[in-house]
């Protein structure tokens, strides 16, 4: 097997997402672009999605990443928004672009059309996760959209099976169907209520970093098999499993944690950019199998289909919005008002993404009694235009929406003041510890050390009311902005003493290397950990 355009599909598509962050432009708008213009390229190798290969392979660790840096309490206190979206309107989305499609395009049998209903229904996890850190959303939107992305492909996706069913002669009945529904919904959040205890207290009892990262990696692959091999939804089982390691990272040790952080950052850095390129690549198989369809034919379709998404995504969302609020006065109490804004941007919003396409091209090529599956390229055509339709129209024009809006984001005076607020609260229980053990003979220390200590706690203490504080009137700098730059030049300068020792050969490699981990330590400690997605 040839690895290299593996390696060439990596590479190319980390290269541009990394220029996109020095943009305006999301990356997953360039990397699309970027495997458009690719796949017409001479010498670029044909690469095709595999549903055997996508989502049991690339589905769970995006997955896994997205639900561990979301807020349990937050998706739960919007449990009831999320839920019609991520199944109400999937489902909805099935029916009414799968019916709407079926009037429009002649000879096109209802489950086949029902079948692409399915298929397009469900807005990506991936987009949506990287389009709402981009633009700034509102919290409570972001969380919603995030909550929606995280269990939609699991409606989806048994939508999908139920509609494939009765498409190629199966014989599925409603109540089977529903049967099914159930079973994958139930079966895969017990999968993972069974694995999370479990995978959590081997994370915590493991003694090594490296081996608790292996395991980190491994989980969302142990979770989807599990719960796919009782024929229940492993996107469930990877969810739950991932939302309660992320819950409870704070039980795992600090090693772990910065560890993971990394490994985890890189894993979605490359996927996701390995993703988005590989949608824009499809192009060229997609046109070659349109078949008897005419090019001018199969647009006309794509556009109709691409507004029948679109309409429908609002005309759920709005009524979704207001109506559970007109209806129940404990809802208007439980859950803060909204105006019509907050709808608009979670029905802009919708982005289908990579699981659309990989589930379009799992649909067989044959129906059980041997006939070709009706309009099946087809299919795969409407699927990829309208992948490509929201992905560049909506996700080109959120930002913009959401400066026209001039939506409320976070409050980053606010956050620092709770912050300080809660910094101080830890210091002070610090302080009271530190106190409580110094009198203990037991741990008898010099006074140097000692003042040492509280001096760190103090400094960490005053660090984010600083940052509230006025900046220097020379540089612009906070104290602890100049305190950190201080303390990194020093690193440096014993950085370089212990590398010119190595040169000297006044100390081996393995002692340079225990050196500067140490100070890699000290330097992560003087500085606070910042997120540059």
């Amino acid at each position: 097997m040839d690895a290299l355009p593996l390696v060439a599909l990596v590479a190319a598509s980390a290269a541009v997402a990394g220029a996109a962050r020095r943009t305006p432009v999301p990356a997953p708008l360039l990397l699309v672009a970027a495997g458009l213009l690719a796949s017409y390229l001479p010498g670029v190798p044909t690469y095709t999605l595999d549903a055997h290969i996508v989502l049991p392979l690339l589905l769970p660790p995006l997955l896994h990443t997205a639900a561990v840096d979301s807020s349990y309490l937050d998706l739960r206190a919007n449990v009831r928004p999320i839920a019609l979206l991520s199944v109400g309107y999937v489902l909805f989305a099935t029916l009414a672009v799968g019916w709407l499609a079926y009037l429009l395009v002649p000879g096109l049998p209802l489950t086949a059309a029902l079948v692409l209903g399915a298929v397009i229904a469900p807005p990506d996890a991936v987009t949506a996760a990287a389009i709402a850190r981009r633009v700034g959303l509102p919290g409570r939107v972001t969380t919603i959209l995030q909550g929606e992305s995280l269990v939609n492909d699991a409606t989806a996706i048994t939508a999908f099976k139920v509609a494939l069913a009765a498409a190629v002669g199966a014989g599925v009945s409603w109540g089977a169907g529903i049967g099914e529904f159930l079973l994958a919904a139930v079966g895969g959040v017990a999968v993972g209520l069974l694995l999370m205890v479990p995978l959590h207290w081997l994370r915590t009892h493991l003694r090594e970093a490296l081996l608790q990262n292996t395991l980190s990696l491994l989980i969302p692959f142990v979770a989807y098999a599990a719960a796919e091999r009782v024929h229940a939804s492993g996107v469930l089982a990877v969810v739950v499993v991932a939302l309660y390691l992320g819950h409870r990272s704070w039980q795992v040790d600090f090693a772990t944690r910065l560890q993971e952080a990394a490994v985890w950052k890189m894993v979605a850095f490359v996927l996701e950019s390995a993703v988005f390129a590989l949608i824009g690549l499809q192009l060229p198989f997609v046109l070659k199998g349109l078949g008897t369809y005419g090019v001018g034919e199969a647009l006309w379709y794509a556009f109709a289909v691409f507004v029948a998404v679109v309409v429908v995504r609002f005309v759920w969302v709005y009524p979704a919005t207001y109506v559970p609020r007109w209806l129940f006065r404990r809802i208007r109490e439980r859950e803060p008002g909204t105006d019509w804004t907050a709808p608009l941007i979670v029905g802009w919003a919708g982005m289908r993404g990579v699981v659309s396409l990989a589930i379009a091209f799992s649909i067989p090529m044959a129906m059980d009694d041997g006939e070709d599956f009706p309009a099946r390229n087809l299919v795969l055509f409407l699927t990829f235009t309208t992948v490509i339709g929201t992905l560049v129209i909506q996700g080109l024009t959120l930002p913009l929406l959401v400066r026209v809006l001039k939506l409320p984001g976070r409050d980053p005076r606010a956050d620092t003041l709770a912050e300080a607020q809660a910094q101080s609260q830890a210091s002070a229980a610090a302080e009271a510890r530190l106190t409580e053990l110094l009198a203990d003979r037991h741990n008898s220390l010099p006074e140097p050390l000692a003042d040492r200590l509280r001096a760190v706690l103090e400094r960490r203490r005053n660090a984010v009311w600083e940052r509230l504080g006025a900046a220097d009137p020379v540089t612009g700098e906070s104290a602890d902005d100049t305190y950190r730059r201080l303390a990194r030049e020093m690193i440096a300068a014993e950085r370089e003493v212990f590398v010119r020792l190595r040169d000297e050969r006044r100390i081996d490699d393995e002692m340079l290397r225990t050196l500067l981990r140490r100070l890699d330590l000290e330097e992560a400690a003087a500085y606070r950990e910042t997120d540059d997605a």
